[in-house]
């Protein structure tokens, strides 16, 4: 029983490390808000740059939008990804 809740625990661990990355061309004022340094105010820039220029083409783009810095994009780097599909709107 031991060995059972030591390798459960150990999983558990392993699984958080591989979190997913969020689509900066899909993702929800709530899905942008659980990335480091993203509140609600940025969150909403974040979709409605989105909107305005058809999507993002890369991540580097988040530094156009007011008050996000460039060091904040390099942060933010393994946790953004963005894909070339159809993006959606603001979704809460």
């Amino acid at each position: 029983m031991k060995k059972f809740v030591l390798l459960a625990l150990s999983l558990g661990l392993v699984s958080a490390s591989f979190a997913a990355t969020v689509d900066l061309n899909t993702a929800s004022v709530k899905q942008l808000e659980a990335l480091p340094g993203i509140g609600q105010h940025r969150a909403e820039a974040i979709i409605a740059y989105r909107k305005a220029h058809k999507g993002f083409k890369s991540a580097s783009e988040l530094s156009a939008i007011k008050g996000i810095s460039e060091n904040l994009v390099k942060k933010l780097q393994k946790d953004v990804t963005v894909s070339s599909g159809k993006t959606e709107g603001a979704k809460a």
